[in-house]
């Protein structure tokens, strides 16, 4: 068996396979990425031509082909990147003299994570919700771990959504005074934690009032009908009443009325008639007074009741009717005059007694003159 190893024929074929199959071992390696090193912005950063102390002269490509940003080669193959920007991000690969690959790796820069911003909001007393912006934008992917506690309490998981970065705490203990919040947040450059204490009391702010409508009371030209319905966030129970802000105006006014009521529906006793108002309705928890309001539900416009007249309908008038009158009809102004003629035949009628009494006066006389001269 090992003359059959060492003969020219089988040495000769064992060359031939291992020249043909080197390229296609090199072309896989150099596809490959061994992992991820992450480097600081604006810093100098160090990749290293694998493990081991290699003190032959190597080449190193970026992306297999792009140019090699700002740089020096140490004596043991490792690359140093001056001052580096997003530009230099990417694989690099470093090759011996004869072209073979002997280290990858993934090049990811940015910075360590910052304090956050947090602001919590409490709708209501069973839910408590936290979200966070960051300070330092880091440009890398970070991972988040949240955890919300009482005075003296043990800390308790904040359920996270990593995509809209908030997270969620169902039934908090309300008893509790003060609360802490706490989110740790790495990446692969390094971790911060920030602490919020606050008060749940203090925070406590419904979500505005649904359903608002605004309808005039028929018959009452200066009262308007206004209703509303509960957050649908907050619970219907007696133990969490809530108390409502009912403000409103007459369209143009810059002046606000106010009224304050514990129930739906309420009436305006004052609207100006014939006017417009505007509308709206905030809520707070009706035993907490150290809670916020809410904000204001959308503005409503809304107009009093009114007297509405409407012109009597004309007549139905037939298309031959419109050019043509009776002949039995006559205009009101001829019958006004048919009575003048009366009044002048009564004045004609006293004017001929008259002239006939004168008549007989001066015929008495002259007869009696007559009769004395005989």
């Amino acid at each position: 068996m090992p003359g059959l190893l060492s003969s020219p024929v089988c040495l000769t074929v064992i060359w031939f396979l291992s020249w043909s199959l080197r390229p296609s071992q090199a072309q896989i390696w150099t596809d490959e990425v061994s992992g991820v090193q992450y480097g600081h912005l604006e810093s100098n950063v160090t990749l290293a031509c694998g493990k081991s102390q290699i003190r032959t002269p190597v080449v190193w490509h970026l992306n297999h082909s792009s140019p090699l940003p700002g740089h020096k080669v140490t004596s043991d193959g490792a690359l140093v990147l001056l001052h580096v920007d997003h530009s230099a991000q990417g694989n690099y690969s470093c090759y011996d003299n004869r072209g073979l690959l002997l280290h990858s790796v993934k090049l990811m820069l940015g910075y360590p994570p910052g304090l956050l911003s947090v602001s919590c909001q409490v709708p209501n007393h069973t839910h408590v919700r936290c979200s966070w912006v960051e300070s330092v934008k880091t440009f890398l992917p970070a991972k988040y771990n949240a955890s919300f506690g009482g005075n003296g309490q043990e800390w308790r998981p904040c359920i996270m959504d990593i995509a809209r970065k908030h997270c969620d705490v169902d039934h908090p203990a309300f008893w509790q005074t003060i609360h802490t919040l706490r989110i740790i947040e790495t990446n692969g450059l390094g971790s911060m934690t920030t602490y919020v204490r606050f008060k749940l009391d203090e925070l406590l702010k419904p979500d505005p009032p649904e359903s608002v409508l605004v309808k005039e009371l028929e018959g009452y030209p200066k009262r308007l009908i206004v209703s509303w319905n509960f957050p649908s966030s907050w619970p219907l129970h007696v133990a969490f009443p809530l108390v409502f802000h009912i403000r409103y105006r007459p369209q143009g006014s810059i002046y606000w009325s106010e009224i304050y009521s514990e129930e739906s529906p309420v009436v305006i006793f004052d609207a100006l008639a014939g006017y417009l108002h505007h509308v709206q309705v905030r809520a707070r928890d009706g035993v907490n007074s150290e809670g916020q309001w809410s904000e204001w539900s959308p503005l409503l416009l809304g107009r009093p009741w009114e007297v509405y007249t409407t012109p009597e309908p004309e007549e139905d008038i037939l298309p031959e009717e419109r050019y043509f009158f009776p002949l039995n009809t006559k205009p009101e102004t001829s019958t006004a005059k048919a009575h003048l003629p009366v009044h002048e035949d009564e004045g004609n009628l006293g004017l001929v007694i008259l002239l006939v009494l004168f008549s007989v006066v001066i015929l008495t006389t002259v007869l009696s003159l007559i009769f004395v001269v005989w």
